[in-house]
């Protein structure tokens, strides 16, 4: 899986990507909303792990925007909010919800799940 790692707390996306990288997932960290759009410009991710609260745009604006792209990445809200508050009033922006700290067995049950269905499709 291809992973993009949206959080402006650099410590905390930078131990995601690490994780994930020891699981042979590929990863990418951005730290903003707008290095999050220029990644997803530059590449496709599978999946985008995005933090509500960044400093430039909110992450709800940056799910819009990665909704657009001809080849959305399945996208996952990763909060201190509750799962109805993560979405910003707008219901079926995110696919999942995980709160912080993050449940890394929930994560990885969400990748596998991603793969699968990837898999499924060729």
């Amino acid at each position: 899986m291809n992973v993009l790692i949206v959080d402006d707390n650099e410590a905390a996306a930078d131990l995601l990507l690490e994780l994930l990288s020891l699981q042979d997932h590929k990863a990418r960290c951005t730290y903003s909303a707008k290095q999050a759009l220029e990644a997803a410009a530059e590449e496709t991710f599978d999946v985008a792990l995005l933090d509500l609260t960044l400093p430039d745009l909110p992450g709800t604006e940056v799910a819009r925007q990665l909704r657009a792209l001809p080849h959305p990445p399945l996208l996952v809200a990763v909060t201190g909010f509750s799962a109805r508050d993560a979405h910003g009033g707008e219901p079926g922006l995110f696919d999942h919800h995980l709160q912080k700290p993050i449940d890394f067995d929930a994560l990885d049950r969400i990748l596998a799940e991603t793969s699968a269905k990837a898999a499924a499709r060729g």
